[in-house]
Formats: structure tokens, sequence, C-alpha cells
């Protein structure tokens, strides 16, 4: 018998030492979640029409590019709509050589070319691998920026089709997150045709009012101490994904700026531009806003990279630096929530749900030590085991305790006593018709398996749904409940039945147990 029992007290003591071990030191081990800790709480939605939109404008772009290539006559090039624009103008003389280059550079979209017109329509299963592919890109993009930021513990992960959860624990500073996470950061290095002037109805007036289809009129943003409309070229120069390497540095005033280098393509590109348009302006443009617009003073060498300035902070210029390096995000982005919480909330939620979990504890303790007395003491063992099974677990998998993850200990601490009382109680049945102490033991714990398994399968699985479903603090009460059903399997059935063993086993106090 005692050697039977040797292998069931050796598992046991491996699995309490291995918790106590991983758990050590708890302060580092264990991390608080947002509402214990305090920080801010993002529900936020990726626009995913402009990475169509963006689509629509460079098969645009593209398309005008082929045709002047090729000599190909045509009027105007409109977008009807994301994902969707029409060529107007084909001379009839010309359809066939419009058609060999619809066939080979618009394999992603479908045409209709009738009369003069050819309308050209993105297809669906593009269409939605670019939607698939922005909220994808904007999850990993804001969580670059996050981890860039400084921010331990975040918890970046997308819901659903079009939206994404941030949780970001200790940041109090909402405004400047909110800038950090939303700011596109689409840069672009554009020509200017025309501007500055004080409004857009003077920008357009020698165009007939109407922004000309190769160009776009764009405001100078006021914080950067230049105003005005400008009418720069639709294509870029160069972007923010020809940039090689970027820092903070400083103006020729000593004012904070942004330094860059650009890639070997870019590089190229940009000389040639600046060689080309020496005494002209070139707009730096941010997200749609003009940073700067300097004098293009001579040709700049490819690997000489260049400089943005406009009177930034020192803090604006890190930001800046910080999304630019990140990349640019590929739709806009709006919020839909936003949460605050601050590190005092979090510190009395801390010592409410220390508080409960003493209660809840203390009350279940008593209850069992008072109506079942030694096999009572024998539950209480197995629930202190049980709450340092969950903990350690916790701290293997480095997850993050919320105040709902207190109320999951607290639940499983209930289903942990529950079980013993289904032991217990079939036990006494089986002493009740006479049997023997060892025999009513066995019986009853095998018994009240069934039992107890199903009631903690139903719950790991209800547990699991909400872990899938929910976010941050429905997951956190979800993993800590289904660590704790799942210690309550060890520690209530197999620990608490060895205990047992282990006492019937000393004849001399076999006449005293209790149940």
């Amino acid at each position: 018998m005692r050697k039977r029992l040797l292998w069931k007290v050796i598992l046991t003591a491996l699995v309490i030492g291995v918790a106590i071990f991983i758990s050590l030191p708890l302060g580092e081990k264990i991390h608080y979640g947002l509402d214990l800790k305090g920080g801010i709480h993002l529900l936020m939605q990726v626009v995913t029409d402009d990475a169509i939109s963006a689509e629509t404008d460079q098969g645009i772009a593209r398309l005008q590019e082929q045709l002047k290539k090729k000599n190909l006559s045509f009027t105007s090039i409109t977008k009807a709509e994301p994902g969707r624009f029409t060529l107007s103008g084909v001379v009839p003389d010309q359809e066939r050589q419009v058609k060999d280059v619809l066939d080979e550079f618009f394999k992603d979209w479908t045409y209709t070319l009738l009369a003069d017109k050819a309308q050209l329509t993105l297809k669906i299963q593009v269409a939605q691998y670019l939607r698939e592919q922005a909220v994808n890109q904007a999850v990993e993009t804001i969580r670059n920026r996050v981890d860039q930021f400084g921010v331990a513990e975040p918890i970046i992960q997308r819901q659903g089709n079009e939206r994404m959860v941030i949780e970001l624990p200790g940041v109090d500073n909402l405004e400047r997150v909110m800038s950090i996470i939303k700011t596109t950061a689409m840069l672009e290095w554009k020509l200017v045709k025309a501007g500055p002037a004080p409004d857009e109805e003077t920008l357009l007036k020698d165009s007939g009012g109407k922004v000309p289809d190769d160009a776009d009129a764009l405001k100078a943003d006021p914080k950067r101490g230049s105003s005005g409309w400008f009418l720069v070229s639709k294509v870029a120069t160069v972007t923010g994904s020809d940039i090689r390497s970027v820092h903070r540095s400083v103006d020729e005033w000593n004012n904070p700026a942004v330094a860059f280098t650009l890639n070997s393509d870019g590089g190229k590109r940009f000389e040639q531009a600046t060689g080309e348009n020496i005494g002209k302006l070139m707009a730096i443009v941010l997200d749609g806003k003009i940073q700067s617009h300097p004098v293009i003073q001579t040709k700049i060498p490819a690997a000489t990279g260049g400089i943005i300035q406009g009177t930034f902070s020192l803090e604006e210029a890190e930001d800046l630096v910080l999304v630019l390096k990140s990349g640019a995000l590929p739709a806009t982005i709006k919020t839909l929530e936003n949460r605050t919480i601050g590190p005092s909330l979090g510190a009395d939620s801390i010592r409410a749900g220390f508080l409960a979990s003493i209660v809840a504890l203390l009350l279940v303790v008593s209850f069992m030590l008072v109506f079942y007395r030694f096999s009572g003491l024998n539950a209480v063992i197995a629930l202190v085991l049980n709450i340092l099974l969950v903990i350690g677990a916790l701290a293997y998998f480095k997850a993050n305790l919320t105040l709902p993850g207190i109320a999951g200990i607290i639940l499983s601490i209930g289903m942990s006593v529950d079980a013993n009382v289904l032991v217990f109680e079939r036990i006494k049945e089986e002493l009740a018709l006479g049997k023997s102490i060892p025999s009513s033991i066995a019986l009853g714990f095998k018994r009240a398996f069934s039992a107890i398994f199903d009631s903690n399968l139903t719950t790991i699985i209800s547990a699991v749904f909400l872990f899938q479903f929910g976010t941050g603090p429905i997951k956190g009460y979800a993993i800590t409940l289904i660590i704790g059903l799942t210690a309550n399997m060890f520690t209530a059935v197999f620990v608490s039945h060895l205990i047992f063993d282990l006492t019937v086993t000393n004849r001399k106090r076999i006449q005293k147990l209790s149940i």
C-alpha cells in the first residue's frame, strides 16, 4: 500500500515544487492587467476603404504612365469610387493598343471598353485580400509603434473583420498615444505646380476652379510655421517607403528636425527630380498636409538624403521618427471607444480584489472545517494547493492578472470546494451502507468523479469560448478560470484522495477519521 502511494506523493511534491519555483519572485512573475495597473484601453476600426482607394489611385497613375509611354490618346481618367475608375476619350483606331495595355498591366481588374470609354473595376477577391492585408498591416504597424514607445506588456489584437483592441498598461498620456497610433505616416515628396495661395479658390483660378487630373490641392500645416494652399503633383517623387534610415536632428537654426536617407531606387529618383527642377518648390507632405516646401537649390545626390523641418518640438520630432521607422498605416483608423484608467483606481481595484479573495477563502475554509471537520481540513489543503498551482501557471504563461481574472480565481475556489463536497457526500453514503472506511473512500471518489469531470469540463468549454471571442478583461477571467478548473481536477481529486489514503494507512488514527 505504502509503495503504491509513494509515486503519488513524489508526483504531488514535484508539481508543488515546480509551481513554487516558477512563481517566485511573485512581484516579477505576475503582471497586472490594465484595470489593476491603470492605463489606456482603445477600440479602433480600420477604414479599409482607404486601402482600396489607394490601390485605385495607383491604378490611375499607372494607366496614365503606360498610355503616355505608348503615345495613346485619351481625354481623362476619373475615379468613380474606391475600386472603380473610368478612362475617357479613347481613339477608335487605338482601341486594340489600349486593350493590350489593360490586359498586360491590370490583371487584378475587370474592364469593359465601349465606344470611347473603358470602365475598370477591382476584382472582388483582390479587394477582399487588400482589406484583409490592411487590417493585418495596421495591427503590426501599431504594435511596432507601441513597442518603440516603450510600453510594458501591451495588448494589441484584432477583433472581428476591421477592428482592433489596444491596451497599454501604465500609460496615462492619452493625447500623445493617440497621436502616435492614429498618425497614418504617409510621407511624400511632391513637386509644387502652383502656390502658395491664400485659399483653394484662388489656387484653382487658372484651372477653371477644378483640380487637374495630375495634381492635388493641399493645405500647409499651420503648426509647422507655414500657411496657404499649394497645387502639387499627384504622383510623389519619393515616399516614406523609400526611406532607408531616419533619426532626430536639428536644422540650420538649431531647431529639432528629422533627418533621413533614401534607399537606392528612391535616391536615384530624388536626385533626378531635384536636378531637373532647380529653383522650384518641393513639398514635404505628411498625411495630406504640407510640412514644409523648400526651394530646390541644387541637385541632391542619391547618397546625401535630406532633412524634414517645420518648427517641431523635441517630442514631436521624436514621435515623427518613431512613426516613420514603424512604417505607414495602410488606412485611416477610427476610434470607437477609449478609456483611461488611473493608477489610483487600479490600486483600489487591487485592494478590493485581494480583500474579496481573502473573505471568500476564509468563509469557504470556515464552512468546510465546521461542517466536515477532518475531511474539511483535507479540502482546505487541496484548496490552498489549487491557488498555488493557479499562481504558478499564471507566472509560467506570463498572463496578466486582471480584476475579472481575480473573479475567475474566486469562482475556481468555489468549484474546487464543490468537488470536495460531492466526494464527501458520496463517502458518507457508502459509510451509511456499512462499508469500511477505505472502501467508502475509494467508492466515493470513483462515483463522484464523473459529476466532477462533467461540471469542470462544461465550464472549461464555456471559458474557452470567452477567451476566443472576448477582449482583454474577459480573456483574463477566462484564463484564470480555465487554469483554476484544470488545477482543481488535480487537487480536489488526486491530492485529496492521496491525503485520505495516507490517513487510513495509519491504523492508530483511522478511528478518528470523521466525515
